[in-house]
């Protein structure tokens, strides 16, 4: 093929013709030598130059700007990932504390991409148009509301009641905007996204994190990890650092120990095992019992006192600090009854933390969500929803200020405590168990708030940027690195599994009790009139039927949507494709087993 003057001619021409990448591993492929290949791309080049010479003057300039405004992108694009604020930091902390504590900040991130995504879609669909509809607030702002949640922002568009259910238009006879279908529409559309976006994520975190080629620790980790394009030394040291702690962890999954126990001494530990789940089990239902009356009282605290009186309204704080304090104080008393049990390995005591406290967390969220949906919408309350907004956003508010004292206190005065007064206590461990629960917990209120308070992602977007600083300063200057190194390649998954299974959830259940069950408040919101939020829906439909154009909305409608078999078979089908891939994985480790053996043998 490569012999002879014109089958040279036509191969140069066919790579000229090509772009660049394509010609570059086109040439590669080449079954030729190093210097018959560099004879071959020269003569390309020519070609390619002298073809560029017969192209008029336009031409040359199109593929110059072409050529300027790629580069300009690529640097640009350089630019703003220097200036990404954690891609640095990210790097030092998996250097310095391994990759259990990095785990931490990279859910962190991932939960405030989450909320910036959920405050722009709601902002845009929902609030926008509420700005062209809005009324004047007359009442005055002193300040005390941005804790409270009261007063003058119970007037904005913060909350529920604000909202309109006219159909905005500002031109006579021109485009209309149906208040009651975007508010419905943009959260239920916003909720299938966000399932989408967990299903994806556990599924590419446990295909990435999940294999067994992960665990194993061999020569390449030593020999092909080096990045030789790396010249800066803050550089080369930051690496180092991430490659010795990277090989330290992999030696430590290797050499695992397996400790044998006597007869006297498993008894011992089973019984220390069953105490602690005694003890934590019993705190976790006396702090449920004391947030229900305690929210109780606080609903007839409210509703005796004036119900816009911002005196009134800031008694309603006891509620939150209450909570707040329980779910910062007792997973301090979890972690404890964690080193009293003494497990073998870090990761079985973080596992177990994780599941105390969520347990916590989420009973004292669904006696929240009981008293919400049944007392207080029950209530004589002009607009209940507004009210639960404000409840939740004062959770969210003094969960965030706590979380803050909690790196202090927890964190800096043990730090000061163990350095100076009781030396042998030392620096602390950062608590990854009860720190990622924090953040699953403050998720979960910013998922159910959001049919009361559409904005609430972007409170918690704020304050998930500030605990990123805040929790990044105090590991670097009060936390010491793990004692025992371990491999934590799973983490990242539980933590999205543990955000989805028990919280995410739950909220669907609680959003599809107040959409379709609860009756909306007579004198406010978007819903006003009607006998559920989901009946917006229901109307729109009636009207669609008298359209010939809009004949197919209304038949997805009523065959697939409102359709219970069409549920049932698509249920089905998941189900079966799970089962095959399941299969297929089962089949792929076998397989990766048996080539083991052969490598081996």
């Amino acid at each position: 093929f490569f012999h002879g003057f014109d089958a040279e001619e036509d191969l140069v021409g066919h790579l000229a013709s090509m772009s660049t990448n394509e010609r570059i591993k086109a040439i590669q492929k080449m079954p030729e030598t190093m210097r018959k290949k560099r004879e071959i791309r020269k003569k390309v080049l020519k070609e390619i130059k002298k073809s560029s010479t017969q192209h008029s003057c336009c031409t040359q300039c199109l593929q110059g700007a072409a050529v300027s405004f790629r580069r300009f992108g690529n640097t640009l694009s350089e630019y703003f990932h220097q200036l990404w604020v954690w891609h640095k930091t990210l790097k030092i902390i998996g250097a310095e504390f391994g990759t259990s504590v990095l785990s931490y900040f990279v859910f962190l991130k991932w939960l405030l991409n989450f909320n910036i995504f959920s405050f722009l879609i709601n902002f845009s669909f929902i609030t926008i148009p509420q700005f062209l509809a809005a009324e004047p607030n007359n009442l005055s702002f002193t300040g005390l509301e941005l804790f409270t949640g009261a007063g003058y922002l119970q007037q904005t568009v913060l909350y529920y009641g604000f909202y309109t259910n006219a159909t905005i238009s500002k031109m006579e006879n021109g485009p209309s905007y149906n208040m009651q279908l975007a508010y419905i529409f943009t959260v239920g559309i916003y909720f299938v996204i966000c399932f989408l976006i967990l299903l994806f994520s556990m599924a590419k975190s446990f295909s990435r994190n999940f294999n067994p080629q992960a665990f194993s620790v061999n020569a390449s980790k030593l020999l092909c990890t080096w990045d030789f394009n790396i010249t800066n030394e803050k550089a080369v040291n930051l690496k180092q650092k991430n490659l010795r702690t990277q090989i330290k962890e992999g030696l430590a999954e290797v050499n695992k120990e397996v400790l044998n126990f006597s007869a006297m001494e498993r008894v011992f530990r089973i019984a220390v095992h069953l105490f602690a789940w005694v003890a934590s089990l019993g705190t976790a239902a006396a702090a449920c019992t004391g947030v229900y009356f305690l929210s109780i009282n606080n609903l007839q605290l409210f509703m005796k006192g004036h119900r816009n009186d911002l005196e009134s309204q800031t008694a309603m704080l006891v509620l939150p600090v209450v909570v707040s304090l329980l779910n910062t104080l007792i997973p301090f008393l979890f972690s404890w009854l964690g080193h009293v049990e003494r497990f073998q390995t870090p990761g079985h005591h973080i596992y177990v933390t994780i599941t105390r406290n969520i347990i916590l967390k989420m009973s004292i969220v669904g006696i929240l969500c009981y008293y919400w949906l049944n007392i207080v919408a029950g209530s004589e309350s002009q607009c209940w929803e507004t009210l639960v907004g404000q409840d939740i956003y004062r959770l969210v508010l003094v969960d965030f200020i706590f979380c803050l004292l909690g790196s202090f206190f927890g964190e800096f005065l043990r730090r000061i405590i163990g350095t100076t007064v009781c030396k042998s206590l030392g620096r602390p461990e950062f608590d990854i168990g009860r720190n990622v629960l924090d953040l699953i917990y403050a998720q979960t209120l910013t998922w159910i708030g959001i049919p009361f308070s559409p904005l609430l992602p972007g409170v918690q977007m704020i304050a998930f940027f500030i605990v990123f600083f805040v929790k990044k300063v105090s590991l670097m200057r009060n936390c010491q690195p793990p004692c025992k190194v371990w491999r934590t390649a799973q983490m990242m998954t539980s933590f999205i599994f543990l955000l989805f299974c028990p919280s995410f959830l739950g909220v669907l259940s609680v959003i599809g009790v107040t959409v379709w069950r609860l009756q909306p408040s007579e004198g406010c919101g978007p819903f006003r009139g009607l006998s559920s939020m989901y009946a917006a829906v229901t109307e729109w439909i009636q009207i669609l039927e008298s359209y010939t154009v809009s004949k197919w909305v209304v038949w997805i409608y009523h065959n697939l949507i409102t359709n219970e078999l069409f549920f049932f078979i698509l249920s089905s089908f998941v189900l079966i494709v799970t089962y095959l891939y399941w299969q297929i994985i089962q089949g792929r480790k076998t397989m990766t087993e048996l080539l083991r053996k052969q490598i081996n043998n």
